[in-house]
């Protein structure tokens, strides 16, 4: 049994001493976040190992975005898995800024004023509507004339070549030849741009051709482990796709979702097992906190240790 020990404040204190201390504070999420981080160094460590970065959207909407973007540019990861509103928000903060707005405020004056709400962040429609579908009409025109079909991946790729931003997630992963997975293509704004496009064009997005990438690297793959942030989708692409190779070798949730009404988004590690999503030895941990809150500190951690 290990102690529980007090928590000491002092100056000098950087995120790789605050996470030890974290580890043997006891409780109830803290010991959690510490734990998560060792999980994470010992996977993305591992160079047998097929690594999944799984998140949804809303996250790319905040400053979350510079978090992905330096893990990205790290590469930790082998393999992302998205939605669609991931490229649009990177898209759109590419060409402009959102702001810091409140969950309190009005939104019908919201509206008003030429925004849309995300939580308590402010999305211009200049920028997200506008902006978005002036360039992505552009980019879209230049990829047609490469080819009519692409996989997701393969479509962000060539997004890449074209965004050239330091900052860009759909860059990084570009210039780091990272797969984007984003089964769910048609829901958001690039999307709707993509259906646009293809009216009076013969171009299409072969989604099987992902679901072929996904297969042949699971299979080859020796180990595999993924940090899963959120739920829907993302989540359980990842998840799924793992099963195939007799589940998990490492996994790491952060959500705040909760499993008592039986969503996928809200299913503990545990679960997995069951599915054989998830190995009943791997190393495994959840932890109930919102991304925003922990992340920063769970990546200052790292990059240190890494």
């Amino acid at each position: 049994m290990n102690k529980v020990e007090d928590f000491k404040i002092a100056e000098s204190i950087d995120s790789v001493g605050i996470l030890e201390q974290m580890s043997v504070i006891g409780g109830f999420q803290g010991n959690k976040v510490a734990e998560a981080v060792q999980v994470l160094e010992r996977m993305i460590k591992d160079e047998a190992a097929l690594n999944f970065l799984a998140f949804p959207a809303c996250l790319v909407a905040t400053g979350i975005r510079g978090v992905f973007a330096e893990m990205i540019r790290r590469g930790w990861f082998d393999i992302i898995v998205t939605t669609c509103g991931t490229l649009d928000h990177d898209l759109a903060r590419s060409y402009g800024d959102y702001y810091e707005g409140s969950f309190n405020l009005s939104d019908e004056d919201v509206k008003r004023r030429g925004f849309s709400r995300l939580g308590n962040v402010l999305v211009p429609d200049k920028v997200y509507a506008e902006l978005v579908e002036k360039h992505l009409q552009e980019f879209l025109t230049e990829i047609y004339q490469e080819g009519t079909e692409w996989a997701t991946y393969e479509l962000v790729w060539e997004l890449g070549k074209r965004l050239k931003r330091e900052d860009s997630l759909i860059y990084l992963a570009t210039k780091n030849k990272i797969p984007v997975i984003v089964p769910g293509i048609t829901d958001g704004m690039v999307g709707y741009q993509l259906w646009l496009f293809s009216q009076d064009k013969d171009f299409r997005i072969n989604i099987f051709k992902d679901e072929q990438l996904l297969n042949d690297r699971v299979w080859e793959a020796e180990r595999a482990g993924a940090f899963i942030i959120g739920g829907g989708i993302s989540k359980h692409h990842t998840i799924w796709w793992n099963q195939f190779r007799g589940g998990l070798d490492y996994a790491v949730y952060l959500s705040t979702a909760t499993e008592l009404d039986g969503s996928l988004s809200g299913a503990a590690p545990r679960e997995a097992v069951s599915w054989g999503k998830i190995k009943a030895q791997a190393e495994k941990v959840h932890v109930w906190l919102e991304a925003t809150a922990i992340l920063p500190l769970m990546v200052s951690a790292l990059a240190k240790r890494i």
